[in-house]
C-alpha cells in the first residue's frame, strides 16, 4: 500500500540520516559551506519542539506515544473511507514523522535534530530532522482536508 511504504520511507530516511548524525557528528558542531542555505548540526531534543517540556521528559514522552497510538487508529479508520486524499496523504506523513521522532523519545530519551537553514530570521538557530518536517507538512495537508470538507459542506 502506497501510505505505509511512504511512511516507511520517512521513517527509514529520518532514523538512518539520525544514525550517521550520532556517530559522525559532535553535540553541537556546526558544518556548513559558504553559500549554501542548509547547515548540519547535531542537537539532542530533549522535549518537545524547541525543546519545550525539557525538563518533564517522562511527559512529552507519553504524550508524544497516545498521539502516535491515536493518529495511527484516525489513519486506520480514515483509509476505509472513499476519497478524502488530503486527509490519508495528511495522515501519512503526520505518522512517518511521529513515528520517528517517538522512536527517539522511547529508545535515545531524546530526539536528534541535524539540520538548520542559514537564513537571517532566526531561523537558523531552529534545528530540525526530516520527520519535523514530514509532520509540518501533514499538519498543513490535514488542514487543507479540512477547509476543503467544510467548504463543500457549506
Amino acid at each position: 500500500m502506497k501510505y505505509l511504504a511512504v511512511i516507511s520511507g520517512i521513517l527509514g530516511l529520518d532514523l538512518g540520516i539520525k544514525s550517521y548524525i550520532e556517530k559522525n557528528i559532535n553535540e553541537g558542531e556546526v558544518r556548513e559551506k559558504p553559500g549554501c542555505l542548509l547547515i548540519i548540526k547535531k542537537h539532542h531534543n530533549k522535549g518537545a519542539f524547541l525543546n519545550f517540556g525539557e525538563k518533564k521528559r517522562k511527559i512529552v514522552m507519553l504524550l508524544s506515544v497516545l498521539m502516535t497510538a491515536m493518529l495511527t487508529v484516525f489513519f486506520i479508520l480514515t483509509l476505509g473511507t472513499a476519497g478524502k486524499g488530503a486527509l490519508k496523504w495528511g495522515l501519512t506523513l503526520l505518522l512517518g514523522g511521529a513515528y520517528s521522532n517517538t522512536y527517539d523519545r522511547l529508545f535515545r530519551k531524546y530526539v536528534v535534530d541535524y539540520v538548520s537553514f542559514n537564513v537571517p530570521c532566526g531561523l537558523r538557530k531552529v534545528i530540525f530532522n526530516i520527520g519535523d518536517f514530514a509532520i509540518m507538512a501533514g499538519s498543513l495537508f490535514v488542514l487543507i482536508a479540512s477547509f476543503g470538507e467544510e467548504i463543500q459542506g457549506f
